[in-house]
């Protein structure tokens, strides 16, 4: 059971060493300024494969529990499926269901835990392989994968580091069940943190706080909700951002959210402490630029202010 993108190394990976019986993904949905509906990328890659796929709209109808149980599978494994599921689904294979969840549990529980790792600035995350109970990623963790977080790294291209780490993981985690070496612990409930699904006023931008937490937001939005500001009065996207600490760089002083400079490194904005330099911008309906290139067009100039959007859409 899977959605997006970061579950196809898992799915390939279990389709070349075990028989996948069923393939369960989300409905398809409506994608791109066309609306037109688009396949998620697991029924994508199962369908290349040559795998029966189902895509109940809800867990809890008694569908999904059928279509499992009719299976004769002995397990499922479920990676950011998206959806809840209740006891009887949970229950309706023998070995229950693994998951591969996007960090080192207990820290960031929920639906987005690559996004808020990068937000929040960590250095170090992960992938762990977990037996699902009826909570929020609160069952007993079965094996983990840690990695370094680069400095420069988007959410995005940390989720597509993690998923052949993920479908890795869940390889030798089946291994050991079968040889009946795998031990559940249990999590330690009080050391949990929780990564809430983002919303677009996830990426509005406030350049009153520190560098590094600017910078580190916006990496951590991108691809989505992506990080935008107003530069008189219109949104403009940014992308590529590195924080500077108070008093490095060209420029380094000013109210925050000020453009402070251009040069080759990016746009330097001036924060609560510090200047986030940033690579790379975008003007609505206008392609994405470098900070050179943006300021040539007169996208930008000296003066301008970056400022937190006064209001936020849905």
């Amino acid at each position: 059971m899977g959605s997006p993108e970061f579950a196809v190394p898992s799915l390939r990976a279990l389709a070349a060493r075990h028989e996948v019986a069923l393939v369960v993904s989300q409905p398809d949905k409506p994608a791109g300024r066309g609306g037109k509906l688009a396949a998620p990328a697991v029924k994508q890659a199962a369908l290349e494969l040559g795998l029966p796929v189902i895509q109940p709209r809800s867990a809890r109808t008694g569908e999904l529990q059928g279509a499992l149980a009719g299976t004769g599978a002995e397990l499922a494994v479920v990676v950011a499926y998206g959806k809840i599921l209740p006891p009887a689904v949970l229950e309706a294979l023998p070995r229950g269901c693994l998951n591969v969840h996007g960090s080192i549990l207990p820290r960031y529980r929920g639906a987005a835990p690559v996004q808020w790792a990068v937000i929040h600035g960590e250095a170090e995350t992960g992938v762990t392989i977990m037996q699902l109970d009826e909570g929020m990623d609160t069952g007993p963790t079965l094996l983990e994968r840690r990695v370094a977080v680069d400095p420069d790294e988007t959410a995005g291209e940390l989720l597509a580091r993690l998923g052949p780490i993920g479908a890795e993981a869940l390889l030798a985690a089946i291994d050991s069940l079968a040889a009946g070496t795998l031990r559940p612990a249990p999590q330690d409930h009080a050391r949990a943190t929780h990564a809430p699904m983002l919303t677009k006023a996830d990426g509005a931008i406030d350049f009153a706080q520190p560098a590094a937490a600017v910078a580190a937001r916006i990496r951590g939005v991108d691809p989505w909700p992506g990080a935008y500001a107003e530069l008189r009065g219109q949104p403009v996207k940014l992308f590529r951002a590195r924080a500077e600490p108070a008093g490095a760089g060209a420029g380094a002083a000013g109210a925050p959210g000020a453009r402070v400079a251009i040069d080759a490194a990016g746009a330097r904005v001036a924060c609560g402490e510090g200047t986030v330099v940033i690579r790379e911008l975008q003007a609505a309906g206008r392609k994405r630029l470098t900070a050179a290139q943006f300021a040539a067009g007169r996208g930008i100039s000296a003066g301008d202010v970056l400022a937190k959007p006064a209001a936020v859409g849905p």
